[in-house]
């Protein structure tokens, strides 16, 4: 006899897809958040590239075998992540009544957001403001997505295809934050539940890097650059006629402590790794200070006093203190406390599907 255990309405599986392997974290909630299952499997070469869907039908393969071997709950809650969703922080005049600031919001995206809106999924959400001062009305700061209609659709379809009830569509990067938010928080603000007073950089170094600016749990700016693992992969790929998976494992195996010439193998392909890497972090800066400066250049910019670095990325040796050294700043290497009894490679992979888990 074989029992069969029942999934239960508050558990829901985070999802998290990348060029390379498909992340997926079961949460269960009911009063305490509590992981339940786990699971990381590989994607074949040109099914997911740049955050975008490729090859649906694949994608739905692999999705209906990752979660009929582990049993996972078929509720997800999906993130995206790519160029084709845009965000964008509104600052607007108090308004009470959520249709009248619905329209506000929809009439100032409109010049905001370079998007046809009527072929874009619109939402916002309110992250702060500014009190009433004599002869002024109090002002919001909200952050506005928006994402191509078309795009959303490509995922729902091998999602849907693979037998998988998508309950929820949220940004990658809200999902880290989410993830991470309780270590950012001074421990003294946490306790007595009162807003930081500093902003924190979060950087997700993945197939694409996901970078955020956020207060506490509230997102005040984010974006998505291509400076992240695929393409240092795909370097190693064309160089050395690796295959993705064995290039990955080269990238993590040689990674930027080490002395090359420590470093055990063929030395043409050490070199390789070395150089993709040092390249890579090179770009994957780029990126870290052009958001620093675009965040600290709008209106009412909080002083970001932390930098912290998750992603499967993050787990090659020696790359997290390249950054800190080269970027002048001190990075730390963060993982969920739920995931601690996982390997830190699994760790830093599973980060994003368990934020995305959590209930918003």
């Amino acid at each position: 006899m074989q029992l069969t255990r029942k999934k239960k309405p508050t558990e829901v599986t985070g999802l998290d897809i990348e060029a390379g392997s498909i992340a997926a974290t079961e949460i269960r909630a009911n009063g305490t958040v509590q992981v339940v299952g786990s699971a990381v499997a590989p994607l074949a070469p040109g099914v997911f590239h740049d955050g975008e869907v490729v090859d649906p039908a694949a994608l739905a393969t692999s999705l209906k075998d990752l979660f009929a071997k582990h049993k996972l709950s078929k509720r997800v809650r999906l993130g995206i992540g790519n160029q084709q969703v845009l965000v964008r922080t509104l600052r607007l005049p108090a308004i009470e009544d959520p249709k009248e600031m619905e329209a506000a919001v929809r009439f100032q995206a409109q010049e905001q957001i370079p998007m046809p809106l009527d072929q874009a999924v619109l939402e916002h959400q309110v992250v702060g403001g500014t009190p009433a001062e004599e002869g002024a009305m109090p002002q919001l700061d909200v952050v506005v997505v928006a994402a191509r209609r078309d795009m959303i659709t490509s995922f729902l379809e091998p999602l849907r295809r693979a037998g998988l009830e998508p309950v929820a569509i949220d940004l990658s990067a809200f999902g880290m934050i989410r993830a991470l938010a309780d270590q950012a928080i001074p421990p003294e603000a946490l306790e007595a539940g009162e807003r930081p007073q500093e902003a924190t950089l979060y950087c997700n170094v993945g197939d694409v890097a996901n970078l955020a600016v956020a207060r506490g749990r509230s997102c005040l700016f984010t974006r998505v650059s291509t400076a992240g693992m695929e393409p240092i992969c795909e370097r190693l790929v064309a160089t050395r006629g690796l295959t993705v998976e064995h290039a990955g494992q080269w990238l993590h195996y040689v990674g930027l402590e080490r002395p090359i010439a420590e470093i055990e193998g063929d030395p043409e392909t050490v070199a390789e790794a070395r150089a993709a890497l040092e390249d890579g972090v090179g770009a994957l800066l780029d990126e870290m200070r052009r958001s620093l400066d675009y965040y600290g250049a709008q209106e009412g910019a909080l002083p970001v006093s932390r930098i912290l670095l998750s992603g499967s990325g993050s787990a090659i040796p020696g790359l997290a203190g390249r950054i800190q050294e080269r970027l002048g700043s001190q990075i730390d290497l963060v993982r969920p406390p739920a995931l601690a009894g996982l390997d830190d490679a699994a760790a830093a992979r599973l980060t994003l599907s368990y934020g995305l888990g959590l209930d918003a």
